[in-house]
């Protein structure tokens, strides 16, 4: 690891909170790599704008983006879905994403149902390079010191992690928390909102893992790791402007 590492995960729309931050870290391309760990749709405002700026940070800058269960729901549910995946898309934030992708009007007293005809035609039609860039996304990466997921490990598979079924990757939660450390790396995840783990939205160093997620979209806060090395790490934080809780 020779460039300084900035780890953010968990946007959901959060638009501008992620610029916000950006700003802070003074973040620089030329000197900075970035890793975003997932769910950049859903909840917050402006999830059009953050997957294409993040699709631009990855395609011009270098920056390494990885999938979360929000963006593999959204991808599912534009290119066909199903009555259960549509289900949870609106129950868990995707009215948001319909709205940034439409217009707020379009959406404006409107069941979802009736939206989703109109939400595939747009998607497909004018945001599809949106769809395959978040399809592609891999479900992990690693570096020297650390591993980096969007959600965890499952300790089950501490000898071969990197073959855990892909739903691991997306939605571990408490296994992976509660587990002693089972690898000679750290684990850097989102998924999770810190506040559930420690009480308070700041990053959450445990043994052998460090969470991330500090519930932008649920009106706290947007969390940055800055790594210079296994053993220099600071954290950066701005808060969130939703104010919904």
């Amino acid at each position: 690891m020779t460039k300084r590492t900035l780890v953010i995960s968990d946007i959901h729309g959060c638009y501008d909170a992620f610029n916000r931050l950006l700003e802070l870290a003074a973040y620089d391309p030329a000197d900075d790599l970035l890793l975003l760990l997932g769910d950049f749709v859903d909840k917050g405002p402006d999830s059009r704008l953050v997957v294409e700026q993040t699709l631009g940070l990855v395609r011009d800058h270098g920056a390494i983006a990885i999938k979360g269960n929000h963006d593999e729901r959204f991808v599912h549910v534009a290119r066909s879905g199903n009555g259960e995946a549509e289900g949870k898309f609106f129950k868990h934030g995707g009215f948001d994403t319909f709205a940034s992708y439409v217009g707020k009007a379009a959406v404006k007293g409107t069941s979802p149902e009736k939206l989703l005809p109109e939400f595939r035609d747009t998607i497909n039609g004018s945001y599809a390079h949106h769809i395959e860039f978040l399809e592609q996304l891999p479900y992990y990466y690693e570096d020297d010191w650390y591993i980096y997921v969007h959600a965890g490990l499952n300790p089950r598979y501490a000898l071969n992690w990197k073959q855990q079924p892909k739903r691991d990757f997306l939605y571990m939660k408490e296994p992976f928390h509660r587990a002693d450390p089972f690898l000679s790396k750290v684990v850097v995840f989102g998924h999770t909102k810190t506040i559930d783990l420690h009480g308070k939205p700041d990053v959450w160093f445990g043994k052998g893992k460090i969470g991330i997620d500090g519930g932008c979209s649920v009106g706290l806060q947007l969390n940055a790791l800055e790594i210079m090395g296994p053993d220099l790490i600071r954290t950066l934080q701005v808060p969130s402007i939703r104010g919904r809780i």
